[in-house]
């Protein structure tokens, strides 16, 4: 019986996903078939967000540990991003040679917000679900969360199917998103916040204990190798996608839809292992089966075998979301939690915004079959890291146990 904070978390975050895929999962397409970005350009799409949580971070970690209440914070940020969707419909109007740009400023600055909703919304979510009932509560509600962006995606790619270089399609895309951001305010402000009144007591700035923490030590080693390497290749995947294997709208689509399709299915089944087993175990596991994407990737340029390459990222991509949050959350002691949050969120946001860069890098130097047979192995390697983690931080409880 799910309780009403777990009600309206999965509300809120249906319409959080649907407003995100509306947009998000056809900006690489926006950009390179109507504003005509280049290889460069399409790299910041991926690493230019991360760039600004990377300067964000800490000073919405201030603003949020100097509040006692935080829901509102995060639903008026939430707000202050979606509204500039509103400013992405503009951008066409602009001349040709500063499209592209005025397209990546936009997105820049939709993060500033976005970055304190993501952090306030960790902190919030952490603070309402008990932890006996996090396993079960996050695998249902990424399932729900996976149906709803899903069949959103497969609708859009169904209606604009022949609209890929129709600018127009693109700008009822982004307003449409905007309206579903207004469903997620809605939805964040339903939730039961307890209330923190803080002592009289300033809270520091950063708590650096939290590196004295062994297990979460080697969670923000392990979760940072694999998040460099998964994250290096997503521009090269969207270049790949869009230039060589020239996929439409629809093909984009059913891409996403293929990915989300088995993600509801295997979310539960994540879950069940990572009880059985661990969830860092199952990283290892996650790590090597993302690690066979991008090669498989590059073996045809065929749209239905890579729709079943799509599908089979899916089932790990399941896992790799599931169980990272879930070892965030059980690496975090709860005094810490929020320093702890934020230190990974930083570090997390300083990787994604070089991995791209690299990636795009790579694929200028390498071309675009080594960049990837590249990525793969690097992926094998962040998964032998988790298994370093597991081996190390199970060796190292057992010391403690013995000791006591």
């Amino acid at each position: 019986m799910r309780t009403y904070n777990e009600k309206i978390s999965i509300y809120h975050g249906m319409v959080s996903t649907i407003a995100i895929n509306l947009a998000g999962n056809f900006y690489p397409i926006f950009a390179i078939s109507i504003l005509g970005a280049t290889n460069f350009q399409v790299g910041l799409i991926s690493s230019l967000p991360p760039f600004i949580a990377l300067l964000m971070t800490i000073p919405a970690a201030i603003l949020l540990n100097s509040l006692e209440s935080q829901k509102k914070t995060v639903a008026m940020a939430v707000l202050g991003a979606r509204l500039l969707f509103l400013l992405l419909i503009a951008v066409v109007y602009i001349a040709s040679p500063y499209q592209a740009w005025a397209f990546l400023i936009i997105i820049a600055l939709m993060n500033v917000p976005a970055t304190i909703s993501n952090i306030g919304w960790q902190t919030l979510i952490s603070g309402m679900i008990k932890d006996e009932r996090r396993g079960t509560f996050f695998s249902d509600r990424n399932r729900l969360l996976t149906i709803a962006g899903m069949t959103s995606t497969l609708i859009i790619g169904i209606i604009m199917k022949n609209q890929t270089t129709n600018a127009s399609s693109y700008q009822w895309l982004f307003f449409a998103a905007f309206l579903f951001g207004l469903g997620e305010v809605f939805f964040l402000m339903k939730h039961k916040e307890i209330v923190q009144y803080s002592s009289n007591t300033k809270k520091a700035m950063m708590n650096w204990s939290i590196f004295k923490d062994y297990s979460y030590k080697w969670f923000l080693i392990a979760a940072l190798c694999f998040n460099f390497t998964w994250q290096m290749s997503w521009g090269i995947f969207n270049i790949y996608h869009v230039r060589i294997a020239e996929a439409t709208i629809l093909w984009i689509s059913i891409f996403s839809v293929a990915c989300q399709l088995v993600q509801i299915f295997t979310f539960p089944l994540w879950k069940k292992w990572a009880e059985e087993k661990s969830n860092t175990l199952m990283l290892v596991w996650a790590a090597l089966g993302m690690a066979l994407v991008p090669f498989l990737t590059i073996l045809s340029t065929n749209l239905f075998y890579l729709t079943c390459v799509q599908a089979l990222s899916g089932f790990f991509i399941s896992g790799v979301v599931l169980l990272l949050f879930n070892l965030l959350l059980e690496q975090s002691p709860q005094e810490t939690r929020t320093y702890c949050i934020t230190t990974y969120n930083v570090l997390l946001s300083f990787v994604a915004f070089i991995a791209p860069q690299l990636g795009i890098l790579l694929l200028e130097g390498l071309g675009i079959q080594k960049s990837m047979e590249l990525n793969s192995i690097m992926r094998i390697g962040s998964a032998f890291v988790f298994l370093l983690m597991y081996s190390r931080t199970r060796k190292y409880t057992q010391t403690l146990l013995l000791k006591n």
